[in-house]
């Protein structure tokens, strides 16, 4: 499902009102305003901040600017918008950096909300950005809970430091200690979580605080538990004065409500988004990124961002050079569903597209399994094969079908596909064309 699905499709219902009447008038805008709250709180987003956010957007909505200009309609989606972007931001908040090495970074959250598996992607944010992370193991409660962040750790490259069960806050003074003599340059303390908020876990938290120099204390809530995440960031945020949040599980069906409320209601930036289940699948958070998904604009910066880590710059020069030149093969097509997979799968990646919502595309139109059934079949092919389909005959099909679990009708669908393709590069290198995707 499209981030904030529901959300964006009943916001972009209520603007397609206005931009049919062409001049409005203040009781139409009000009226239009009432419909976004009601939207909002459907959305679990917090009543106060929902009530705040129509009353700015109307105030602005209902001057005379707006109702005497050409277009009414798009200069209140306009104020919605920049209101949007100021709620959940009003820009991106980077992770802070100690000026004295290691940057500590503390981790907190809820049993649930996928804590663990956070300090492990953003050990791989922090290595993408040249960091030497280390990852600490202070959860010394929940069973399992050291031997997961070693096998986390290890899937991200990155060096565990544990003790045992012996007190979290000894391990954390010692992981600091051991990041300084072995050049670690920023250290990531796994904590305890709880199913619920309780005394002996805020203790720990807070003497770990007293007894580490913390830069950062990022709390991790699931946003899927929608307006009780908020709730949890308030307590934290009260006892311990949390940094930064971590939304987890924005790729789930959300509705989007602690997104839009944990800032206003916390005072505190989230900084990272979850959208996956990988070690890849963590974003840094852009409200105006953010708020052009909601209002179903896309977010074609993201999508640039992940095409960018997908495929190398070598890689996108020699592709270009393949389509000048003609000879893009079965095994380049392959790369390509590859690069498709590495930013998410084609599904994950619709959100991100401007007007998305609207086009009314079914997920089997972005079929995953297409994708692997293509993967299979032309891995069963020989290098020979790959280079010069047009000598895949009957028998060599047979052998194909046999070898990837397929039949000789998906041989055929992949080999006109290519040949589609192939001829769909031609005409975009003489401009005539436009590109969609081969499935």
């Amino acid at each position: 499902m499209a981030l904030f699905a529901s959300l964006s499709e009943r916001l972009n219902h209520i603007f397609s009102k206005l931009t049919k009447r062409g001049k409005l008038t203040e009781l139409e805008i009000r009226q239009a305003m009432r419909e976004v709250r009601i939207a909002l709180l459907e959305a679990d987003v917090n009543l106060r901040v929902a009530k705040d956010f129509i009353a700015q957007v109307s105030e602005k909505a209902v001057g005379q600017q707006v109702l005497e200009s050409l277009n009414p309609a798009q200069q209140v989606i306009k104020i919605v918008n920049e209101e949007l972007i100021a709620l959940m931001g009003p820009s991106n908040a980077k992770l802070e950096v100690s000026p004295k090495p290691p940057t500590v970074i503390m981790m907190c959250g809820l049993q649930g909300a996928g804590k663990t598996t956070m300090c492990a992607k953003l050990a791989v944010q922090l290595k993408k950005q040249g960091k030497r992370p280390l990852l600490v193991a202070g959860d010394i409660y929940r069973p399992a809970a050291i031997d997961q962040l070693k096998v986390v750790g290890g899937k991200a490259g990155a060096e565990v430091f544990e003790r045992g069960t012996q007190d979290p806050v000894k391990t954390a003074r010692q992981a600091v200690e051991y990041a300084n003599k072995m050049g670690f340059d920023t250290v990531v303390i796994d904590t305890a979580g709880r199913l619920h908020i309780d005394e002996k876990l805020m203790q720990e938290l807070e003497n770990i605080k007293r007894e580490v120099e913390i830069t950062e204390i990022l709390l991790t809530v699931d946003a899927m538990t929608g307006q009780d995440a908020v709730n949890v960031a308030e307590t934290f945020n009260s006892r311990l004065g949390v940094t930064g949040v971590i939304l987890t599980k924005l790729d789930g069906d959300t509705r989007g409500g602690a997104c839009l409320s944990i800032k206003a209601v916390t005072g505190k930036p989230i900084k990272f988004i979850g959208v996956g289940e990988k070690l890849t699948d963590l974003e840094p958070f852009y409200p105006d990124r953010m708020a052009s998904r909601i209002l179903g604009m896309g977010d074609v910066l993201s999508l640039i961002e992940r095409a960018q880590e997908a495929v190398s710059e070598k890689e996108a020069k020699e592709l270009e050079k393949k389509m000048r030149e003609n000879s893009f093969t079965l095994s380049d097509y392959l790369t390509q569903f590859e690069a498709l997979k590495k930013m998410g799968g084609a599904g994950a990646l619709l959100s991100m597209l401007p007007g998305a919502g609207k086009m009314k595309l079914r997920e089997s139109d972005f079929d995953e399994k297409k994708i692997e059934r293509i993967r299979a079949i032309i891995l069963s092919m020989t290098p020979k094969e790959r280079d010069n389909p047009q000598i895949i005959n009957y028998s060599r099909k047979k052998r194909i079908a046999m070898g990837s679990g397929t039949t000789l009708q998906d041989i055929n669908q992949l080999l006109k596909q290519f040949e589609q393709t192939k001829q769909l590069m031609k005409q975009m290198k003489g401009g005539k064309g436009r590109m969609r995707l081969p499935f």
